[in-house]
């Protein structure tokens, strides 16, 4: 029996992602609670809306400057050099201010360092496909495998964030949090430059502004069903920071009961929201078989209904025995909701759009639903949190959680009514 031979470059890959998405764990779902311990609650959507809008502009920008200036690997060291300054500038700004915190020093540093750390999810798919070419590796076969320690480093880093307690307080209650982020992130600054070169393709210089920043994918609205799909894609985007922004808020506000301070879910409250993380991880294996059972407009409508599950779960449990394994339910049902709608999405833009314009397509998928959804949901859902005033009265919670899953019940139902199944139309035709 012939042994596997594993490619040097696949460890180096590894790591590359490892690190990539440990930057972001290490703060994403444990930010809000910072905020709030600091009073600072009612601007969490801010901070989260934020990652959105420069979604909307910044990949674009840096894709452009990695295509035609420098070398991928070099643009990805670069926004990362910033990315780590700013965020742990941010850190060292909330340490050196104390109890004294303010909003607009916090978020300027945070917003800089989001603004370019956007960038780099897309710029290590691209450098990690550069080094699979040159190796002469399958991109379809190989890539996955390497992309789920991506996923691996968000919940090691998650769990780190739980778990390490600095001066007696947890890192997820603290400012430490961005610190860890912003050294991580100064660490794959430098790894990213022992990446293989990435060429540099000079060869478009004559091409038009619409070409330069994908612009003829919204040509695709001119397709009623297109459009139908990339409306839907927004509003459904609109979940996406939700329970990033608030869920680990939400946890931590148990610890003014009593009855429930000290159990794991309000102490250990990231470690928690990491089964999510877990779940996502194994929901990408189920994705080719969900597709050939019940279809893509169906394997759609079960990540929408699975939001609606997510955000309600939510609301009906607590941390005690048996409301606890609610939360645990909620956490299960995000691997559907997050990845069976945008891996499916990403598989109809790919057999619907295209060739010539199938990557700017791509790109308008990411920025309906990452930019302008998400974006338009963390502003609309910090105003349903200001509305139900939890800060004050934390036993609002659930009114909260159940305004968002009866959004997300409204949105699949219109969904399932005006999307046609595009397996069955194509069958018609």
């Amino acid at each position: 029996m012939s042994k596997i031979k594993i490619k040097p470059i696949t460890f180096k890959l590894i790591l590359m992602m490892f690190l990539e998405f440990a930057v972001w764990g290490a703060y994403l779902t444990s930010l809000g609670r910072y905020l709030g311990n600091i009073g600072l609650g009612n601007q969490i959507k801010w901070f989260f809306a934020m990652q959105g809008l420069v979604s909307i502009f910044m990949p674009t920008l840096m894709g452009i400057l990695a295509d035609k200036k420098m070398e991928a690997q070099k643009v990805l060291s670069m926004c990362h050099g910033f990315a780590g300054l700013f965020m742990a500038g941010a850190g060292f700004y909330c340490m050196t201010a104390g109890e004294g915190v303010q909003f607009a020093p916090l978020f300027i540093l945070y917003s800089f360092s989001v603004a370019f750390f956007m960038p780099t999810i897309a710029l290590v798919n691209s450098v990690s496909y550069n080094a699979m070419a040159k190796e002469g590796m399958d991109t379809v076969k190989d890539f996955p495998p390497i992309r789920v320690f991506g996923t691996v480093g968000f919940i090691c880093s998650m769990l780190l964030t739980n778990f390490l307690s600095i001066g007696g307080a947890r890192m997820q209650e603290t400012y430490y949090q961005l610190i860890s982020s912003g050294i991580l992130s100064l660490v794959l600054c430098a790894y990213a430059l022992t990446m293989p070169k990435c060429p540099v393709d000079k060869s478009k210089k004559d091409e038009s502004l619409a070409d330069a920043f994908g612009l003829k994918a919204f040509s695709l609205f001119k397709d009623g069903q297109f459009a139908i799909f990339f409306i839907f894609s927004m509003l459904l985007g609109a979940s996406l920071q939700i329970t990033n922004g608030y869920a680990n808020t939400f946890l931590g506000s148990f610890a003014a009961n009593p009855a429930f301070a000290d159990s794991f879910a309000v102490k250990n409250s990231n470690a928690l929201i990491a089964i999510s993380q877990a779940s996502e991880t194994l929901c990408i294996l189920l994705i080719p078989f969900a597709m050939k059972k019940f279809g893509i407009k169906n394997v759609m409508l079960i990540a929408m209904f699975a939001w609606v599950g997510r955000f309600a779960f939510f609301g009906l449990g607590n941390p005690a025995m048996p409301g606890v394994l609610l939360f645990v339910l909620s956490c299960i049902v995000y691997g559907f909701a997050f990845d069976f709608f945008n891996i499916s999405g990403s598989l109809y833009v790919e057999q619907k759009a295209a060739p010539e314009i199938r990557s700017s397509a791509q790109g308008l998928f990411m920025m309906m639903t990452n930019g302008f959804g998400a974006s338009i949901g963390t502003l609309a859902a910090g105003a349903v949190v200001e509305a139900c005033n939890v800060f004050n009265t934390p036993s609002n919670w659930p009114t909260a959680w159940y305004i968002f899953a009866g959004y997300a019940f409204v949105v699949a139902i219109l969904f399932w009514i005006l999307f046609k199944d595009p397996q069955k139309a194509a069958r018609k035709a």
